[in-house]
């Protein structure tokens, strides 16, 4: 390579280390603020995802994300809601528990989850092994779209700690989804090469169904995007593209939300159910969305007027 190509790659390299350096730092601070303000008002909150997948990386930095996603007790969610409202805190995703991430009892996860040191303020994540879990289900419910995301469940377990429990990972859920957690890890070694021996995985066939294989290769070639539908409102074609790109439903999503089987023969009946789970919420954002604006124009009017 010519020196001064050299030069410029490395300048590059440096420019991109600290703007994501920068990027971490900005997460940071947000996390901080937001648990010092939800422990003001008596929530405790505990962080999911992002900056908690990313402590597993060899360099933390490396794995950024747009929202702090933190999850709070189902009977706070309400009042938690009313309270984010009224910070200038942007990027925060509250969650009402862990939804449909994972069944295990609020009361258990939070027992169980540990706190870490983040400057000057204990940040609350979940244990390893429940944190696991909701890696692997919130990638599936997201249709293995993303390749790089599975590199979260590949650190989870590549770099877990010598005492991590197979068992509650594995087994504190329902059979099913032990074996949509199975299917994830398999997934991971598969295409990512995750060395899975000293796990109960190692000297198991994980049956990876020919299905889930092709749908998730398909997501991966694919250089379309889903966003949600009333981000779209005002381009007529893209809001189209968007809805044609949605029939039928991304199967692994589907399968996710019915709480179906992987081994079922058919994905059609998760698929249908999945068109009627969504519908409601779809037409209802939509909706909010239209009146919203409705509003800013009226406002607008008037003080033209």
């Amino acid at each position: 390579m010519p020196q001064y190509l050299y030069r410029m790659n490395l300048e590059q390299n440096k420019k991109e280390y600290y703007w994501k350096l920068l990027q971490k730092q900005v997460q940071e601070k947000r996390i901080e603020q937001i648990f010092d303000i939800f422990r003001a008002n008596d929530f405790e909150p505990v962080l999911i995802k992002g900056w908690a997948a990313a402590r597993k990386y060899p360099m933390p930095f490396e794995r950024l994300s747009v929202d702090v996603d933190i999850a709070i007790d189902p009977k706070d969610y309400t009042a938690g809601q009313v309270l984010l409202k009224q910070t200038s805190i942007v990027g925060i995703d509250l969650h009402c528990g862990l939804r449909h991430l994972d069944t295990v009892d609020w009361d258990d996860l939070v027992e169980k989850s540990q706190l870490f040191q983040l400057n000057d303020t204990n940040i609350r994540i979940l244990s390893e092994e429940d944190h696991l879990r909701v890696l692997c289900i919130h990638w599936l419910n997201d249709g293995g779209v993303s390749k790089n995301r599975l590199w979260d469940v590949f650190y989870a377990v590549e770099n877990r700690s010598e005492k991590f429990d197979w068992d509650r990972c594995l087994y504190s859920v329902s059979k099913t989804r032990g074996n949509w957690i199975e299917c994830t890890i398999g997934l991971a070694a598969k295409y990512l090469g995750l060395n899975l021996e000293n796990t109960p995985l190692a000297n198991k066939i994980i049956p990876l169904p020919k299905w889930l294989l092709k749908t998730i290769e398909k997501q991966w070639d694919s250089e379309f995007s889903l966003i949600p539908l009333e981000y779209c409102l005002d381009n007529r074609k893209m809001f189209f593209e968007q809805m044609y790109n949605r029939i039928p439903p991304n199967p692994v999503q589907a399968t996710i939300e019915m709480e179906g089987s992987f081994d079922e023969s058919t994905r059609i009946f998760y698929q249908v159910g999945s068109v009627f789970y969504r519908l409601k919420p779809s037409v209802k954002r939509i909706f909010a969305t239209l009146r919203k604006r409705r509003v800013i124009e009226t406002v607008e009017v008037k003080s033209i007027k």
